[in-house]
This record gives C-alpha cells, structure tokens and sequence, in this order.
C-alpha cells in the first residue's frame, strides 16, 4: 500500500539540504520499490510569509494524514521580532504537539571515515555509536504556570515550571530500555535529582520501570556530571534518557564529538509510530543560499524514517551503506572537509549519495539504531 510521506522543507538551508534528500527518495521509487507520496506543505517562517502562521491549519492536517513527516530547519533572525505565538519554531512545538510526538531519537554516531573531522582527539571518538532519548512534549519548555511578570517594586520577573507526570516518564523510559535492548543493553537515565524534585520523580519511575527489564542495565547520572562525561570518555555510553531541555543540550553536544552537527538525524514519535524526521543542526541562516551546507544529517535523517515509519529496514540500510560509500570517496561538504579530502558542495554530495545507492547492498551499511 502507497503511504503518504509529508516534505516540510521550512527556513534557511532547509529547502536547500530536504531537496538532496527528496532525489535519494525519488530514486529509491523509481528504481528500488518504494511505494510512497510526496506532498509538500510550509512550515516555520516561510509559512508566516505565505499564510500568517508558522503552522497552518492545512499543514497540520497534511502530517496527521501521513505515515511520516521529513522536516527541513524552521527559524532566523528575520523572525525574532515576531510576538512569540508566530515565531518559526512555534510552528515546530505545533507538530509534535498536534502528532503526539513524545520521544526523540538522537544518535550519536561516528562514521570511521570522520575521525579526523571531530574536535577531540580520535582515540577518545573512534567507535561512537550512542543514543540519546530525549522526552520532548513535557518539561520546562511546556510547563504551566510561565512568562514575565512585574512584581511589586516594578521589578520583572521571568518564571517557567519543570513538571513532569509520572505516566509521561514512564512513556519515555519504556522508549529507551526497549531501544537498548536492541543495542548494547545499557540505559544511562540523566537527571538533577539532588536539587530538582521534578527529576527526583524522573529517578524514581526510571528505577521501577527497570524491574521490567532485567536484561538491560541501569544506571543515573547528574546532568553536569553527563556533560563532562560526553567530553571525557563519551563510548561509554549506550542509551542516555533525559528530560526535554537536558536532552537538548546534551544532544548538541553529542553531535560534535562526531565530527559536525550537519552528520546527525532525529527521530520525532509518537505512540502509533508515525514520526517527524528532520536533522538537529536548525537553519544556518548565515550559509543559507549558498550551496554549501552538509544534506548527510538529512539524508541519514530518511533512513531512520524508513526504518522506524515504513518498516523498510532494507532501504534504510542501503542509504547508511551509500553515505559510507561517499565518505570512502573521500567527498566532504565544508563543515567536515580535512586536508587530503575533496570539498564539495550540497548537490554534488546529493548527487553522489543517489549514484551511491546503485553501487551498494543495504548489508553494508553502517549500523544505525
């Protein structure tokens, strides 16, 4: 059965990297057997400029129809002087809201030909293969009571709530034990349990939810702690679960122990396995038109979309093969070019990843979660 597959190229360099992945997906229709439809929709700034909204009402119905949605980048400084509800990245909350989209899938992966491109020394990186699940629908960036308010002596005062239910950890505990039981088998919960009651809770669910499976490890980790581990010794870790902001500054650090921020993909879901797939380096508005951004984070990003939405594990391995294949080639975008290496710009690496995917069996591909 045809299913549906939502392009949502959005703001900056995202227009530019989502038509690199749209050329891997037409040639996987047209050549390997994928049964899908593309529809485009606005999302993000260039939905404001067009309709008024960061996340029309048709775009959102679009992604409740589609069994996945690929996301550019949302966001730019053109827009920062927008009353907060029309801002781009509202229009990002709006879907995984309006999909329940409560589990984000970060990994943190080193292709060996990268070694050299990250900012620590190879020994410390060679081998990186971690995951970082991250809650995404709760926390203190969804928290009530919020905003600014002017207290008595005319002073303001921002104030934002981290509050989390314990069904809600337990949705994303479950998420990350059953992903390290197809990985290494470990589960490193991050918290700030000794000064937040909030992740004293988060502690406390992730430690009864472990009875449920005795054959992946638990341990807890403070969060700063887990940041100067990232940096130190970053292999051993397998999956790291952690709340909705902690996840999102540790997921940026993760990614450039890999080399470059443009070499990662996510994985947005929600608990009928449809999903949002989009790489986490946002817009780059200042190398925005210019050609030169890396596409791989959302190439890779198509392959966990495959695998994780569309049940075509096949596919999705010969995608990872085909950027393995590249990368041997010696090709590099300027973000992660080194001496000895060939720079190139953002079609020509897509281009060369579709040429790739006639050359290689999805056997070979590097492992991806």
């Amino acid at each position: 059965m045809t299913k549906k597959i939502l392009i949502l190229p959005g703001d900056g360099i995202g227009p530019e990297i989502v038509a690199e992945a749209v050329k891997v997906l037409e040639r996987l229709r047209q050549g390997f057997g994928l049964d899908v439809e593309l529809e485009q929709a606005l999302v993000g700034g260039a939905a404001y400029e067009a309709a008024g909204s960061p996340l029309p009402e048709e775009t959102l119905a679009l992604a409740r129809q589609a069994d996945a949605v690929l996301l550019g980048a949302v966001g730019g400084p053109k827009w920062e002087g927008l009353d907060r509800e029309l801002r781009p990245e509202r229009g990002l909350l709006g879907l995984r809201a309006g999909l329940g989209l409560f589990a984000n899938l970060r990994p943190a992966l080193l292709f060996p030909q990268l070694a050299g491109a990250s900012t620590l020394k190879a020994e410390v990186v060679a081998g990186l293969d971690l995951m970082i699940v991250r809650e995404l629908t709760g926390g203190i960036y969804f928290g009530e009571p919020r905003g600014i308010r002017v207290l008595g002596n005319g002073e303001r005062e921002g104030f934002n709530t981290l509050v989390y239910r314990e069904s809600e950890i337990e949705r994303i505990g479950r998420v990350a034990f059953e992903t390290a039981r197809r990985r290494a088998g470990r589960v490193c919960s991050v918290d700030k349990a000794n000064v937040l009651e909030c992740t004293e809770l988060w502690r406390e669910v992730m430690t009864r939810l472990a009875a449920d499976y005795p054959d992946v490890a638990l341990s807890h980790m403070y969060v700063d702690n887990a940041a100067m581990q990232l940096v130190r010794e970053p292999k051993q870790f397998d999956v790291m679960v952690t709340t909705n902001m902690f996840g999102d500054i540790l997921s940026d650090c993760a990614a450039m122990l890999t080399g470059s921020i443009g070499m990662l993909p996510s994985a947005s879901l929600g608990a009928d396995g449809k999903g949002m797939y989009e790489p986490i380096h946002g817009s780059a508005p200042d190398i925005a038109g210019q050609g030169v951004a890396n596409p791989l984070a959302t190439i890779l990003s198509v392959a966990m979309l495959l695998r994780h939405s569309l049940d075509e594990g096949a596919l999705a391995g010969r995608i990872e093969a085909a950027v393995g294949r590249v990368l041997d080639a010696g090709l590099r975008t300027a973000d992660i070019h080194t001496p000895g290496t060939r720079r190139v710009g953002t079609a020509e690496m897509g281009d060369a990843v579709v040429t790739a995917l006639d050359e290689v069996s999805e056997s070979s591909g590097e492992r991806r979660p």
